[in-house]
């Protein structure tokens, strides 16, 4: 039974993200970009590569914002993910 709890809380640590608020223009919308270290192939050297989720949010939100999202059911074309928790908010 602990290996399955294990998984669960594994599979759970996958559906979040930790990503800065890049774009608010939007009605209950916005732009979250996170950033993931990859290692290179052949020179073993890390690069930083950005990707960009539409986050579902209640409250107001501002650029610069560090925000927790978690993944939700579709609720449009490109939006499945939603603001969990804003952990910073921008200076």
């Amino acid at each position: 039974m602990a290996a399955t709890e294990e998984t669960k809380s594994n599979s759970k640590s996958e559906r979040t993200k930790t990503g800065v608020v890049v774009s608010n223009k939007m009605q209950k919308t916005v732009v979250v970009a996170v950033e993931s270290l990859v290692k290179h192939g052949m020179y073993q050297k890390y690069i930083r590569r950005t990707s960009k989720f539409l986050a579902h949010a209640e409250n107001a939100l501002n650029v610069g914002d560090r925000v927790v999202i978690e993944e939700s059911r579709p609720l449009s074309k490109r939006k499945r993910w939603a603001v969990r928790e804003v952990v910073e908010k921008a200076s």
